[in-house]
């Protein structure tokens, strides 16, 4: 099934969704409205929230879903509120410039309105959990978002350190990306009333597919095509980040590249990029990466067997691969 047929099987909710958002960035103050639309609306695919209505429709059935179908729109858009809000304090923190191929909203109006704009999409998404009124989804999302926070700053201790674990970096990457995956599926699978059972394997579908996705997106960063991925080739070496294909390279590529990978670590250079990537690829260490990934993918796939037979386990069971197999 290819990523347009994935997003077809839930078109019309998908359309919802993209509605409620815009109609929940009012504000009083203009430039609150007009950095929640461009950041909103700056081309992302929106993954989280679409596992959020996969999830759902695979969960409820159609008699049901026309009586709360506003219900489990709405926990896509919190979702979706959520995920912006730390791109754009992860933006701050990074001082990056260019994201999904445009300027981030700090690069054009400012670190202090960036911030403050994700202070707003964070206190709006719990107001929209309030109106949902589902204390465990509201406990979920509670908790995620606290682990988020202690993963960037667990990630911002460990800048410019190539002496990181691999331990410490799934601990990073786990918090950082996992645990808003893990939360979507989880929260979705309680709001639709899956046993216990149920939602145990759906929190761990989410947690594995965060985790496949993570470890892609550190591949892409060596190996990735900047004019798809809207950013710069080499942006997680420049900001200091100890990812995995580094980690990798530095147990297994010769002394004289060791060095010069430490050596760009502690100082965020990209300088030599070209001979970093080089030195990244020769090491195996992207085919190892990629390889993890997938084994990860083939246990988030695994815990689908919690959900019934049809075309919205078939769609995740796509988005798996999709997740993984992004262009390069």
């Amino acid at each position: 099934m290819r990523t347009e047929a994935i997003y077809s099987q839930v078109q019309q909710e998908f359309a919802d969704v993209d509605a409620l958002i815009r109609d929940q960035l009012f504000s009083k103050v203009p430039l609150v409205e007009k950095i929640g639309h461009y950041i909103v609306e700056s081309g992302g695919k929106r993954l989280r929230p679409l596992l959020v209505l996969l999830v759902s429709r695979a969960m409820v059935s159609p008699s049901e879903w026309e009586q709360n179908s506003h219900r489990h729109c709405k926990l896509a858009a919190i979702i979706e509120f959520l995920h912006t809000a730390t791109l754009l304090h992860d933006d701050v923190v990074d001082t990056s410039e260019m994201r999904r191929g445009k300027d981030t909203a700090n690069a054009k109006w400012g670190n202090a309105p960036s911030v403050l704009v994700g202070d707003f999409l964070y206190s709006r998404a719990f107001q929209m959990m309030v109106d949902l009124g589902n204390i465990e989804v509201m406990t979920i999302m509670a908790d995620a978002t606290n682990v988020i926070a202690e993963g960037e700053v667990l990630q911002l201790a460990n800048c410019k350190n190539p002496d990181i674990s691999h331990e410490q970096y799934f601990e990073i990457i786990t918090a950082k990306t996992a645990k808003l995956f893990e939360a979507a599926s989880h929260a979705a699978t309680v709001l639709g009333r899956g046993t216990h059972e149920q939602q145990s394997q759906l929190k761990e579908f989410g947690l594995t597919l965060g985790i496949a996705f993570q470890l892609i997106d550190d591949v892409l960063d060596y190996a990735g095509d900047e004019t798809i991925m809207g950013k710069n080739i080499g942006d997680d070496l420049a900001e200091g980040k100890s990812t995995l294909p580094l980690l990798f390279a530095l147990q297994h590529a010769p002394e004289k590249e060791r060095l010069l990978i430490r050596t760009a670590i502690r100082q965020g250079n990209t300088d030599c990029v070209r001979d970093i990537i080089d030195a990244v690829s020769s090491s195996g260490a992207l085919d190892y990466t990629t390889n993890l990934a997938r084994q990860y993918a083939a246990r988030a796939t695994n815990h689908l067997t919690a959900l019934p037979e049809g075309s919205y386990k078939e769609a995740l069971r796509d988005l798996v691969t999709i997740a993984i197999d992004r262009n390069k």
